[in-house]
């Protein structure tokens, strides 16, 4: 039986040979490109016309259709995704245009204008939502939904924290991800890309952002990715600034003929809950990564994720109960299940 690493090497070697026949002669150089938390592995391939990106997308695993739909329809859209230059659905394998190596993440750490980065951003969300028909998406049902949330409990109380909740408890979490379900869809359905952020932009020269890793889009919530990357898991903005930004979409977004409720107060309670649902399941999914799959790498942004949820509760009286079990339950163990996760990884 082939081990783990027998196995990428194996892929890699059918993914060059593919390559080859794909560009009609073989790529000067392949590196990988990137990683991230599915089994979907990238690489950047340097040739004769310069440099693209190859996607190895294992079946069985992934599936590269979606990818291939949802780019479409992004791109008829009108904003800046790859081009799939060539497929092989069997083997699981695309060639894509390169959009570059520089994150937004990296550029705003280099002192990049956020105000500039972020407008490109809500500018080319806005464009989305008007421009792309998410009809034949899948829904952001409340299936899909109360499945994300559920992570929460399997694996950041019970697999992180060590923590099992009581009966009281457990009805307690029933009703505040039944309050999370129906306040997301009571929202405008649009085009989601459900990880809207500063690591799945690119920084370009020009039709600034490249976006990246739609291929789980669905059609859902209109506040959701503006969340996604406004309460950004891989840093924090102030509240004042997070506003502001909201401002400068709802504006944009009206005069696109984007749905965005009747007013800014109801705007922002919509994206308060709607990042509280966002979170609570980011915390399991950052949890799975780990105790699952052996990947650490999302271990030291749990504390912010954390903190999302604890502000997400304070405004709304509804959520009172779930504050106090965060601030009673969750917080004085967190620390400790930190330091334990950290320590072993």
């Amino acid at each position: 039986m082939m081990t783990q690493q027998q196995l990428l090497d194996t892929r890699r070697a059918a993914l060059e040979a593919w390559l080859a026949h794909a560009l009609g002669t073989r790529p000067t150089r392949v590196a990988p490109a990137s990683a991230d938390a599915s089994f979907r592995r990238y690489f950047r391939v340097w040739h004769a016309g310069g440099t693209s990106i190859a996607m190895d997308a294992p079946p069985g695993h992934e599936d590269v259709a979606p990818y291939v739909q949802v780019a479409s329809i992004m791109h008829a859209a009108g904003v800046n995704v790859p081009r799939v230059l060539a497929q092989d659905p069997a083997q699981g394998f695309l060639l894509l245009t390169d959009l570059g190596d520089r994150q937004y993440l990296d550029a705003l750490r280099q002192g990049v204008d956020a105000d500039r980065l972020y407008a490109d951003a809500i500018r080319s969300l806005v464009r989305l939502q008007s421009h792309a028909d998410p009809a034949g998406l899948p829904p952001y049902d409340a299936t899909l939904l109360r499945q994300e949330m559920d992570l929460f409990p399997a694996w950041f109380l019970a697999h992180h924290l060590k923590l099992e909740p009581s009966p009281g408890e457990r009805d307690l979490l029933e009703e505040v991800f039944a309050f999370l379900v129906e306040s997301a869809l009571r929202q405008p359905v649009v085009l989601v890309h459900r990880d809207y952020h500063s690591r799945n932009l690119m920084a370009c020269d020009g039709s600034n952002p490249g976006i990246l890793d739609f291929q789980d889009a669905v059609a859902g919530p209109v506040t959701y990715d503006l969340v996604s990357l406004l309460k950004d898991c891989y840093l924090t903005w102030p509240r004042g600034r997070v506003e502001a930004w909201v401002d400068l979409y709802r504006g944009l977004a009206t005069e696109a003929g984007v749905d965005t409720g009747p007013d800014r107060r109801s705007f922002l309670r919509d994206f308060d809950l709607m990042g509280l649902q966002r979170h609570v399941k980011v915390l399991g999914i950052f949890a799975r990564l780990w105790y699952r799959d052996g990947k650490a790498g999302y271990l030291s942004d749990l504390p912010r994720v954390l903190e999302y949820v604890t502000e997400a509760t304070a405004g709304e009286p509804l959520l009172r109960r779930f504050q106090i079990f965060l601030r009673e339950r969750v917080q004085p163990v967190f620390a400790a299940a930190q330091a334990r996760a950290l320590s072993a990884a």
